[in-house]
């Protein structure tokens, strides 16, 4: 009779209870996945409506930069004089110029909209603010 009392636990526990603790890991697991993946969506960085907004800022950086080096008078070398333009992606920004001479050195800046000046541009100065524009030298 012991025998039968003994298979009859056995048997028990391969029938009840063991599916019944596995069905409880497995709840665990479940809650635990469900937790983890509510607090990785509470942290990630953008959003849908976020992307657009910082594409648009992305867009609006200063990012587009080029620099000609030159000698701006025949009896100076070392292309010390040199014209830096730097733009965002819709051509709005700055061109930087400075003509350096023996006895002094004289910086400009000229406003940028549309990928033009109301100010004239010197080769130089166009040459920069259209290699910034393209990423060409």
């Amino acid at each position: 009779m012991f025998a039968s009392s003994v298979a009859e636990v056995v048997v028990l526990l391969v029938l009840v209870v063991l599916p019944i603790a596995a069905l409880v890991a497995l709840v665990v697991l479940v809650l635990r996945l469900r937790t983890r993946v509510k607090h990785l969506e509470r942290q990630r960085p953008v959003g849908a409506g976020d992307l657009a907004a910082l594409r648009a800022d992305i867009g609006q950086a200063l990012r587009h930069v080029a620099v000609v080096r030159y000698d701006a008078f025949g009896d100076m070398g070392g292309r010390l004089s040199f014209s830096a333009a730097i733009v965002d992606d819709r051509g709005d920004g700055v061109v930087l110029s400075s003509i350096h001479a023996r006895g002094e050195s004289r910086t400009y800046a000229k406003g940028i909209t549309g990928g033009g000046s109301d100010a004239t541009l010197t080769p130089e100065e166009q040459q920069a603010l259209s290699a910034a524009r393209t990423g060409k030298n």
